[in-house]
């Protein structure tokens, strides 16, 4: 007989707010950078304005928006996944094809793209307020106040603003994370040459954080350019085009920033994750 532990179904959503902790400045000048409207400051140079003009504690500008993203869109795409890949598991005895593991995240991934939208304006808002001139800087007091506003000021279609493209790109992510961290840690495991250890949730989370980035980036710079308009855009096909017009190399703008905050937040989230299932996961008994 062998002990094995499974995920609790809001393990996800929690390692997750603990990753964004520490990556939420890398977050903002990601933000920053998305939303120009022409290069004019790299990753560093963004970093230091920052500083310079509202202090360090302004790299941490709507912490509490990105933590409440997290405990919408990714308790959401994470219980999904992690909840129904383990119960066809546990019926088969047998690990889950790649391409059902795929299908799977993407359907997690649009249901807590959906959900996450409204906490993901106020987090792309908040943060985008440190580069905009004090008058015309929204000021949110944190995410619930920033909830609030946009409900009561704009309607609550409005904070439903990117939720397709926000929806589409959480599909993307969670199959770059979710499903390829999966079947990464799978193989290394079945090689037999490492151990369900430290280094293989490391390594696997290593490749998972590349394919996510590779996936992502074009949707996640329409997405923050969506969120962060004040109805410049008619909708995602006139920011597409819009956004077209500054050329290719626009839909990979800030992928340096989103690639630092990326892969680390990825990295983080499955070390994390590996770590309370291991303390404080459910007991399961099989027989070997």
């Amino acid at each position: 007989m062998q002990e094995q532990r499974i995920s609790r179904w809001y393990f996800g959503g929690v390692a997750s707010c603990g990753a964004a902790c520490c990556t939420h400045p890398l977050d903002l000048i990601k933000v920053l950078l998305q939303t120009q409207q022409e290069v004019k400051t790299r990753m560093v140079g963004m970093a230091v304005h920052v500083v310079r003009s509202d202090g360090v504690l302004a790299l941490y500008s709507g912490l509490t928006a990105s933590v409440c993203r997290q405990f919408t869109y990714s308790l959401t795409r994470f219980a999904i996944y992690e909840t129904v890949r383990d119960k066809i598991t546990s019926d088969s005895h047998r690990p889950m094809p790649f391409y059902q593991k795929v299908l799977l995240a993407a359907f997690g991934g649009l249901a807590g793209g959906f959900v996450g939208t409204p906490a993901d304006m106020v987090n792309v808002r908040m943060q985008n307020d440190v580069k905009l001139p004090p008058e015309l800087r929204r000021n949110y007091s944190h995410a619930l106040d920033g909830l609030w506003r946009v409900w009561r000021k704009e309607g609550i279609r409005k904070l439903f603003s990117g939720a397709t493209m926000a929806s589409s790109r959480g599909a993307l992510v969670t199959v770059g994370q979710l499903s390829c961290y999966d079947q990464a840690k799978q193989l290394v495991l079945g090689s037999g040459m490492m151990t369900d250890n430290f280094v293989t949730h490391f390594f696997a989370s290593i490749i998972a954080g590349g394919c996510a980035i590779i996936l992502c980036q074009p949707l996640d710079v329409l997405k923050t350019r969506l969120m962060n308009a004040k109805g410049e855009y008619k909708g995602v096909v006139h920011c597409l085009l819009d956004t077209a017009k500054l050329g290719p190399k626009a839909f990979y703008k800030g992928l340096v920033p989103a690639a630092i905050r990326l892969m680390p937040q990825t990295v983080l989230t499955f070390i994390f994750l590996e770590q309370l299932r291991a303390h404080f996961g459910i007991r399961v008994i099989s027989s070997t």
